[in-house]
């Protein structure tokens, strides 16, 4: 679905008509007083049920989308170059909803994946990006994307990134970034050639930290293709952009693309509370979808306390999220599983365990993960868990939400009080054989282990 000309005009003649705002009024007056007014008005606030982390309940699903969808009209979008804000009217957003696809493709070939509209509880599959795009060191860049390519349980490629490029440092913004988008597409393709997936949909680009990446690598001859693979639009928090953004929307119309468009709400930030968070993603999943004519993403919530999702309270609105948007739009909602442990840990496998199962029962499309550890070490990344999260994802498609917040209360307590104290565990090489792209007997006995142990709790796996 090509990008529609006069939308985009639209959007970066606002930016630069729109009302003026400082980002500091925006983030301490607009973002919370809007979203404590939203969730007054339809009796919202204290909602969050941390021992049922998986919503049960369908009427507060559609009310925080109602909030969600008042906050959109509301706020609109704020452009951190111009300090103007991008409004839409309340028809223009539901236009904008309605215009995007219930339905389409990535990849060609017999790696042609298909994104579909996912309701509550829908028997159909969703979709396995992977992995996020966690920094790696330049020569294992090949290795790990191969090993995970190799993992047939993932649909489409999105990392790692790179630190360096021919071994000089990364700098965002600089002509290093230009190069490095053409890089991550040539070191793709031959992770692609030697993992035998010739013809898989990409997420572009994952080495992008401005918009120079995408500049480099997508859509130029040996690159990123238009045609085949997404763009990345990853927007500031809460319900911002930028001309980084905007670069990247351009493009991606200049070569006739797609768009995805992401973000995050922080649980204890500007929007407050895990309910405070939830209708800030769903406003922001609303603008996204109306400002870049997304046809994947949305926003979900992190918890700062420990900076990942897979607590109780994140989870609650992790749930709340993906059902209100499963229940009052047609779009294909991505998410993004923050999970805080390292490779060959068990609570790595655990988080993934309760993230993924929500994610697929909760009307996701797609999830685009691991973010083992965080993301917050070099080469901490690996097949293993990458299988083991989209083996269950796959897996938990059809169940109940019921059994699924059951499940859930079973496997929380073997890790919840390690959130924001989770094991590092050990890097690629610590834990994998580099040549032979196997896991080490422990790891490989952890993943048996813990995979015995969640399908006595309940989830399906083979």
């Amino acid at each position: 679905m090509a990008l529609d000309r006069e939308r985009l005009m639209q959007v970066l003649d606002r930016a630069h008509s729109g009302p003026i705002c400082e980002p500091f009024k925006w983030d301490t007056e607009v973002i919370p007083q809007t979203i404590a007014a939203a969730l007054r008005k339809y009796d919202l606030m204290k909602t969050c049920d941390p021992d049922n982390p998986i919503n049960q309940d369908d009427a507060l699903a559609d009310r925080f989308f109602q909030a969600g969808f008042d906050v959109a009209v509301e706020v609109g979008m704020l452009c951190l170059d111009t300090q103007r804000v991008i409004k839409f009217s309340r028809e223009e957003i539901q236009r904008g909803m309605d215009s995007a696809p219930a339905e389409f493709t990535l990849g060609e070939g017999k790696e042609k994946v298909v994104f579909r509209h996912r309701g509550l509880e829908d028997p159909f599959p969703p979709v396995w990006v992977a992995p996020l795009s966690i920094a790696v060191e330049e020569h294992l860049f090949i290795p790990i994307t191969e090993g995970i390519l190799r993992e047939r349980v993932v649909d489409c490629l999105e990392g790692p990134s790179l630190q360096t490029i021919w071994g000089s440092k990364l700098r965002a913004g600089s002509p290093y970034e230009l190069l490095a988008g053409k890089l991550q597409a040539d070191l793709n393709y031959e992770a692609i050639r030697r993992a035998g997936r010739e013809g898989i949909g990409m997420y572009a680009v994952g080495t992008a930290p401005t918009h120079y990446g995408v500049l480099g690598g997508y859509g130029i001859p040996g690159g990123y293709k238009p045609e085949r693979d997404i763009v990345l639009l990853l927007t500031p928090v809460e319900m911002k952009t930028s001309y980084e953004v905007l670069h990247k929307l351009c493009q991606t119309y200049n070569c006739g693309g797609i768009t995805y468009g992401g973000s995050w709400s922080m649980i204890g930030g500007y929007a407050g509370g895990p309910e405070g968070a939830a209708v800030s993603c769903i406003a922001c999943t609303l603008l996204l979808y109306t400002a870049y004519q997304a046809s994947n993403g949305a926003s979900f919530p992190y918890d700062m306390k420990y900076m990942g999702n897979c607590g109780r309270k994140a989870q609650w609105a992790l749930s709340v999220v993906f059902q209100a948007l499963s229940r009052n739009t047609h779009i294909c909602a991505n998410s993004v599983l923050n999970q805080t442990a390292g490779p060959a840990t068990k609570m790595l496998l655990y988080e993934s365990a309760v993230g993924m199962m929500n994610l697929a029962v909760s009307g996701a499309t797609s999830c685009t993960g691991p973010r083992t550890a965080g993301g917050k070490y070099t080469n901490f990344i690996t097949p293993l868990e990458t299988r083991f999260a989209g083996e269950v994802f796959k897996a938990c498609a059809g169940m109940s939400r019921a059994k699924a917040n059951d499940i859930a209360n079973r496997l929380l307590p073997l890790y919840e009080a390690n959130l924001g104290m989770a094991p590092k565990g050990k890097s690629f090489p610590e834990c994998y054989d580099v040549e032979r792209l196997q896991p080490t007997e422990e790891w490989q006995r952890i993943y048996d282990e813990v995979k015995e142990e969640v399908i006595k709790a309940g989830i399906p796996l083979k």
